[in-house]
């Protein structure tokens, strides 16, 4: 039996902390399920080489799960690479039809987007990044690269740092030790920019995820008041100024999470 590398050590350790019988857990489904979401739009055709050095796995390992994906229809072979099949759609068109935050969420996202000719969106939060569950982009831009389903660090975006306080200290202190990658003083930092977040109301970012590019959040209550997702605008610093961006556009995405908190259940 090979042994095993770090990573792997830390998925079952982190499996472990989780509490989970080990007997009912399927590493081959967390395998493969790590092989299909390895694809994204800047790596939208990998090799079976190419997924075992970023996902740390063996290739007979990789090989076994690329080969299942493919029978089921979710990957398909573009010669001696893998690319991700029409049919993974499936799997996102089942949360997004299910889940009545989305159907809410996307109206409002289409609305903002085009008063801004900004692009606007709303995420949840899942474990060290912030997923995208509503998205609508200006008439005028192209929209490449980004979508239902994109993800952002969740500690370098105004999404995620709203989105983290909205947890509690000790979750929200579990959350950064497990994800963030920082030593004690870097997370007693993060905790205390997402602390000032949380009093504030909101979250302004400026060059974190991308050069040039900035975002202000905000965000959105349940009915009960419960937390659950975060709403932004972002767009180029050339496009609207930090103050607009503050003073204008921080105002109506306020105003916008008070409107939807009683439709969100």
């Amino acid at each position: 039996m090979s042994k095993l590398n770090a990573r792997d050590e830390a998925r079952r350790a982190a499996r472990e902390v989780d509490g989970n019988n080990r007997a009912d857990y399927s590493e081959a489904l967390e395998r493969g399920l790590l092989v299909l979401t390895a694809f994204d739009h800047t790596e939208e055709r990998l090799t079976q080489a190419q997924l075992a050095r970023k996902l740390e796995l063996p290739r007979a390992t990789v090989r076994r799960a690329l080969l299942t994906l493919a029978h089921l229809g979710y990957v398909v072979a573009d010669d001696k690479a893998y690319r991700l099949a029409p049919k993974v759609l499936t799997l996102a068109s089942a949360y997004l039809t299910t889940n009545p935050v989305s159907q809410v969420l996307q109206p409002q996202c289409d609305r903002l987007a085009e008063q801004f000719q900004a692009s606007c969106t709303a995420a949840v939060l899942d474990g060290p990044v912030a997923v995208m569950i509503a998205r609508a982009l200006p008439r005028h831009t192209l929209p490449i690269g980004s979508g239902l389903g994109f993800q952002v660090p969740a500690v370098q975006s105004a999404l995620g740092l709203v989105l983290l306080s909205g947890l509690d200290d000790e979750r929200r202190h579990q959350h950064l030790v497990t994800h963030a990658g920082l030593d004690d003083a870097g997370v007693a930092a993060l905790e205390k920019k997402i602390t000032e977040v949380g009093e504030a109301g909101s979250a302004y970012v400026a060059h974190e995820v991308e050069a040039g590019f900035h975002s202000a959040a905000v965000p959105l209550h349940r009915w009960d008041g419960t937390p659950i997702a975060a709403l932004n605008i972002g767009t180029s610093v050339e496009r609207i100024s930090e103050a607009d961006m503050r003073a204008r556009v921080l105002p109506v995405l306020r105003e916008t999470a008070e409107e939807l908190q009683p439709q969100l259940v």
